[in-house]
Order: C-alpha cells, then structure tokens, then sequence
C-alpha cells in the first residue's frame, strides 16, 4: 500500500523568523536607501517607522488567520474559507504575481551587483547560477535549505553590524559623540509629512514577503503558536533593523541629494570603510540576494501547491509532493524556469510586477479577519472585536491607500492579470455556476494534525 507524501513538521520558532527575515532580505535598506532618503529629503528613518506600523496592522490579521486556518495557502487560503471561494481564487491568482515574480527580481538584482562587478561574465549566467543552486537547495527540503538560511542570514546580519559600527565611527569622528542624538534623519527642514508619507510608500515594498512564512505553516511545529508570533516578529524585527540602519546611513550623509540615489549606499560603504569594507559590502548583497531568493522560491512553490492540490490549478502537475524528497519539486522548476525570464529583462520593469498583488492580497486578508469574526459571531462563537475587527479594518484602509499610489504600470498589468484571473474562473466554475474546486477533507486533516 502507498501513501501519499505529505509536507513534513520541522520547523520551530527561530527557523521561520530566519526565513521572514530572508524574504525581506534586511540589506535592502541598504539597496534602497538613496531613493527612499530623496523622497523624504533626508527622513528615511520616519519612512521606515511609518511603513513598519502600517504592515503591523497587517501582520496582526495574518496572524488571527494563521491560527484559523493553519495550511499553506497564505492569503488564497484565508480569503476562500472567509469570505468566498472566488475572490479566493482571484486573490491567489494576484499574489501570483508577486510570489512568482519576486524570486526572478531578486536573482536579477543579485546578478546585476555581480555584473557591475565582473562585466566580462554575462549576467545571464550569473542569474543561472542563482537559479540552479536555490531551486537544488529547496528541492532537497526545507531543513537543508533551512540550515544554508543560517549561514546566509548570519553573514548579511554581519554585514549590517559593520555597516552600522562604521557609520557610528565616522559620525564620532567628524560630529564627536554628540552626533549620534539628532532628530534631523527623522524631520528636517527640507522634509514633510507629504514626503515622509510618499517615502513611506516606497518603503513599505521593503516588507513585502513578510507574510510569505504563513506559506510554510505545514512544515511548522505548533503552527497555532508559532506562526502568528513568528509573523509578529518578522515585522517587528525586520522594521527595527530597517529604522535602525536608516537611521545612523542618515546621519553619515544627511539630507536626499545624491550624485547618483540608485548606488547611494554603496558610495557611503567606501566612505566610511574604505575599498576592503567596500567589497565585502559587495559581497554582503550579493549573499542577501541569494538568501531571499532560497526564501522566495520556497514559498512560490507552496502557493502553487496549495491551489494545485484544491484543483484551481491542474492537480495533476501542481497538487504533487516528491516521494523521495517530501517538497513539490514540478513547482519549484517551474519558479526556477520563471526566474530565467530575469535574463531578458530590467530591474526597472520586473519589479513592477510584484507590487499589486501584494497590496491587493494585504487588503482582502485584512477584511477576512471581519468576515471570519462574523462567521464566528454568527455561530455563536465570541471574538475579540477589536482584534477582529479594528485592527484589520485599519490595515485594510492602509493597504488600500498604499495600492492606489503605485504607478500607472503596475496597476495597468495588476488589472490586465485579474481580468485574465477571472476569465480562468469563469472556465473552471462552468461560466461562474459553481464554485472553485476544493479539497476539504485533505484541510480538515491538516488543521486537525495541528492542533
């Protein structure tokens, strides 16, 4: 007799935070900090810290939803049982964009630092070598890629700490101790609350994967516990470092004018460690790009699983675990093969792909926490309504407001991709008649199994 392989419970609580904080990938603060700094004229720090409260809003609904419905679906999950089966399937056909997306965005910038780098090696074959070893390392399984993560996380957060112990000594050096208190890098005279709410926009994409661990609530330990702490921690974690790091970068080079915002960082590196800190400065994006995308494509994989295994995908191809290996291997080659697009594109247009279906899955989690606590209400169950319904409202508001202000190109293709979602379902319902196919009976088992 054969049983059918199932994803296997291994990891804890510091595992899952690892692999959050990889998806954010905490040097992107770094990577970015120019731009956001331009934007706020000199406030990146206040950007961050309004940013990191509006996703708390957010991170809170996906907790209450983990603890609902603790299976790997993420948003597409969360919204089906809560609200309706179809905007289900529409809200895990947008998060598409940002799941599948997202890992071809991170191995096309870490290939474009090596590029910069080495510009006699092609980029493309930088950007194959990041696909082979991430798709390899996840295809083993989650705990082999689980301890590379550590050594990955490890060497990006020692970059971070040096990065930090430099800037502080090239401000006591130059302002005395005296210069590490200013309020300047949170408000100045040439910033607002107009720039410092666009630049919070803009820094808001910093946080965006912090849900994706909610994808691998399958292969946790006590998800009901865990994954809503887990989730929590991440934004706080990831937040605090991204505050933190802003903040003393602010003070090395105070003010939004820059010879060039796109590498601001990297010219504050040399200047403050000179070519040796610059390189493995270097090295540091280049190991937090590969990181995220061990992070990423895990959790793309689990996406297209879930719904492959409701039958909204083809189960046949999508619904399928590896016999020997435990994890879905058909679907992390095909994330694998997506990344591959990456060659033929800009860093520019691939990360316009993955903005709207993060908001627009932000946003409807958030209301499935009030259409979980009415549901519950109306079974006679009481919940909190202040964590079921004025928390998730806010960030609903917040989430909203945050997918209205992305440009013209990422709300152009995020419509032309639902409306390709909605004629998918309106094929597999038989014209909208019925619902999308589900597997109860497997989550039934899976929610049991988790208690």
């Amino acid at each position: 007799m054969t049983t059918t392989p199932t994803l296997t419970r291994t990891l804890k609580l510091p595992s899952l935070v690892l692999f959050g904080l990889a998806y954010l990938t905490p040097l992107i603060v770094l990577g970015i900090f120019g731009i956001i700094a331009e934007a706020t004229g000199g406030a990146s720090p206040s950007a961050y810290l309004v940013a990191m409260v509006a996703m708390l809003f957010t991170a809170h609904s996906y907790g209450r939803m983990a603890i609902a419905y603790p299976v790997a679906g993420s948003a597409y999950t969360y919204v089906r049982r809560s609200i309706d089966p179809r905007v289900g399937f529409l809200v895990g056909w947008a998060i598409l964009l940002d799941y599948l997306f997202l890992p071809m965005v991170i191995w096309l910038i870490g290939g474009s630092y090596l590029s910069a780098q080495f510009p006699g090696i092609p980029i493309g074959l930088w950007i194959v070598g990041f696909v082979l070893i991430t798709t390899l390392l996840n295809i083993l399984g989650i705990k082999v890629a689980d301890k590379a993560n550590y050594v990955l996380m490890a060497f990006q957060l020692l970059v971070i700490v040096f990065f930090v112990a430099l800037s502080i000594g090239n401000v006591v050096s130059t302002s005395g101790a005296g210069g590490l208190a200013s309020t300047q890098p949170f408000f100045n005279d040439t910033s607002s609350f107009a720039t410092i709410s666009a630049g919070a926009a803009i820094a808001a994409y910093s946080f965006l994967g912090f849900d994706a661990v909610t994808t691998l609530t399958e292969e946790t330990i006590n998800p009901r516990k865990n994954m809503p702490r887990a989730i929590m921690l991440i934004a706080l974690i990831g937040g605090g470092i991204f505050v933190a790091v802003s903040y003393v970068t602010q003070l090395v080079h105070p003010g939004g004018v820059f010879e060039d915002s796109a590498s601001a960082a990297s010219s504050i590196a040399l200047q403050i460690g000179g070519q040796l800190f610059g390189a493995v400065f270097l090295a540091g994006l280049v190991v937090a790009q590969f990181a995220s995308g061990l992070a990423a494509q895990a959790s793309a994989s689990r996406l297209l699983y879930a719904m492959g295994r409701d039958s909204v995908l083809p189960k046949a191809f999508f619904g399928r675990l590896s016999a020997k290996f435990h994890t879905p291997v058909v679907n992390l080659i095909v994330t694998g093969i997506i990344g591959l697009v990456a060659i033929f594109l800009d860093v520019a247009t691939s990360t316009s792909f993955i903005n709207f279906g993060a908001f627009t899955a932000f946003t409807l989690v958030n209301a499935s926490v009030v259409f979980h606590y009415l549901r519950q209400r109306r079974a006679g169950h009481q919940l909190n309504p202040v964590s079921y319904v004025v928390v998730p409202v806010v960030g609903a508001v917040i989430c909203a407001y945050l997918l209205s202000q992305l440009d013209s190109n990422a709300i152009t293709l995020g419509v032309s991709w639902l409306v390709l979602g909605v004629v998918v379902l309106a094929l597999i319902t038989r014209g909208f008649k019925a619902a999308p196919p589900e597997m109860t009976a497997t989550e039934k088992a899976t929610v049991e199994a988790a208690v």
